[in-house]
């Protein structure tokens, strides 16, 4: 790789910290190329990424971000694994490594904050972003979906009811 290559990842790696919410840091000493590209997949799947560079490279990327304190763990064989929803990179990255012996979890950074293993286990078991909207999708609706059915209700039961009222009013005015 030439010296405007190296420059150029360095420059994107920096884009991508800068817009990214949590990086997690992890060895993938002794994983095979397709189960690297499982690992891929699977992070692509749940909107994270998964990235395997030169450490020395990606030190120079985090320096001046948020990330900056995972500097001290990029030695020996390590890969990257980011996503702007901060559960997605975490759940994908715990459940490959509980599959998976030779992925080992090293730590994360999270808005600044720095996780160890423990904290990226507890952040996985959190609903994702997308789930949490669901869910809040789902309580709005559900008034509205009460209302458009009583609107929708067929004309008779409304005129029924309409008429039962007016009874009532007309027993309690005699």
């Amino acid at each position: 790789m030439d010296r405007a290559a190296k420059k150029e990842l360095v420059e994107n790696l920096s884009d991508v910290f800068n817009e990214t919410s949590l990086v997690v840091v992890g060895h993938y000493s002794g994983l095979t190329v397709s189960e690297i590209t499982d690992l891929r997949r699977q992070m692509r799947a749940a909107g994270a990424s998964f990235k395997v560079s030169k450490n020395r490279l990606t030190k120079l990327a985090l320096k001046d971000t948020k990330f900056e304190g995972l500097s001290d763990l990029m030695k020996g064989p390590t890969a990257i694994a980011y996503s702007t929803d901060p559960v997605a990179a975490a759940k994908v990255a715990v459940e490959y490594a509980k599959k998976n012996k030779k992925y080992v979890l090293q730590g994360a950074v999270m808005g600044g904050q720095a996780l160890d293993v423990g904290g990226i286990e507890a952040l996985a078991t959190l609903p994702s972003l997308d789930e949490l909207r669901g869910k809040l999708l789902g309580m709005l609706q559900t008034p509205a979906s009460r209302i458009a059915s009583v609107l929708q209700a067929p004309g008779g039961q409304v005129a029924r009811v309409l008429a039962a009222y007016a009874k009532k009013d007309e027993e309690q005015a005699a």
